[in-house]
């Protein structure tokens, strides 16, 4: 095709072909390709892809420009953007102003690292470019302060139009609430469920948000009263499953995986977190403590995808000590990309959600 044919129309149909590799769709008739403009033999238009967190970014940018290239433009610049999908509501749940996908990030026992889990994604996905909330639902136990550098935060109260309403800390790009921010360091909480219901629905419904497109919700081990609270209140984008390869975590996430099935919250995939053991002294060995396979095998048994295996390294741990979380302080590390991939994997599976309902 010569210079003179290129036109708008003709880079939307050579465009038509391709398809975002996720929801195996046509970029053009999704609404992903806009803004096209011609000049001469150089074309440039915006890309608009489902979530900032896209892992196939790159691969489908080459697909745009090679497309456009075979009409003989000398140049293809592609501008590329995001706008996160907003899942569905359902009558019977009431969706958080603002918020466009909730996700939880259970486990079925403690000690997994359920918390250091959030705490990465939620970071990873702001670091994208997404906005991020982290609600910490751990109410007897809530870390995720200490984790995002918050421990010493403030947080303010003030009068809304239908109560009290909250506004949340913010630490490297995550808005956070926890009943960390409302309780003295030392104090525990001794509530019974109904307790524990109310202020989780005031976490969700009188917080000050804002705009999000992600709420990450670190829900506490188990499969009780946060949990039921959560699925039954708001409509979620679904939730991830945390475990350690050991057999007795295993058989605990397996409860909590079903758990989520039968209240109708899809779950995202499982997690394998401290999957194998990485010296400072020795970057190059790895030694499986916990033992080895157990995700894969869960995974398969269940038929719900393993979208990560976190490696376990002395860094992560301190990350979350210090407040800085891994894929701020040692974004190159092992962990780090294992936790920024299995980010980038959630996004994927909550926009194909969200497109697909």
């Amino acid at each position: 095709m010569s210079v003179a044919q290129i036109d708008t129309n003709a880079v939307l149909e050579v465009l038509r072909p391709v398809q975002d590799p996720e929801l195996q769709k046509s970029l053009v008739e999704l609404n992903m390709i806009r803004n096209v403009a011609v000049e001469g033999d150089r074309v440039s238009f915006t890309l608009v892809l489902t979530t900032p967190a896209c892992p196939l970014r790159e691969m489908i940018v080459e697909d745009c420009q090679k497309a456009v290239r075979a009409l003989g433009a000398s140049a293809v610049e592609v501008d590329v953007t995001a706008e996160t999908p907003q899942q569905k509501g359902l009558p019977d749940r009431q969706g958080v102003e603002g918020v466009k996908n909730i996700v939880a990030i259970s486990s079925g026992k403690g000690g997994v690292g359920k918390s250091s889990v959030a705490v990465n994604v939620a970071v990873s996905l702001a670091q994208a470019g997404a906005k991020v909330g982290l609600l910490d639902a751990d109410i007897y136990g809530p870390n995720c302060p200490n984790m995002l550098g918050l421990a010493d935060a403030e947080v303010m109260v003030r009068e809304g139009p239908n109560g009290d309403v909250l506004e949340p800390a913010f630490n490297h790009g995550v808005k956070l609430v926890s009943m960390a921010f409302l309780i003295d360091k030392d104090q525990p909480v001794v509530w019974r469920g109904p307790m524990l219901n109310g202020i989780i629905r005031q976490f969700l419904y009188q917080v000050q948000w804002g705009e999000l497109d992600y709420l990450i919700v670190d829900l506490p081990p188990g499969t009780g009263d946060a949990q039921l609270t959560l699925a039954q209140a708001v409509p979620m984008a679904g939730a991830v499953i945390v475990s350690t390869p050991q057999t007795v975590a295993l058989l605990d996430s397996r409860k909590g995986l079903k758990m989520f099935e039968q209240l109708g919250v899809s779950v995202l995939g499982i997690v394998e977190n401290m999957s194998y053991f990485i010296p400072p002294d020795a970057p190059d060995r790895a030694y499986d403590i916990f033992g080895s396979g157990g995700g894969e095998k869960t995974s398969k048994e269940l038929n719900v995808p393993l979208i990560g295996c976190i490696p376990l390294e002395i860094a992560l741990r301190e990350g979350g000590d210090d407040g800085t979380p891994i894929v701020v302080s040692q974004p190159d590390s092992a962990s780090a990309k294992a936790l920024k991939a299995i980010a980038e994997q959630i996004a994927a599976k909550v926009s194909v959600a969200a497109l697909a309902s």
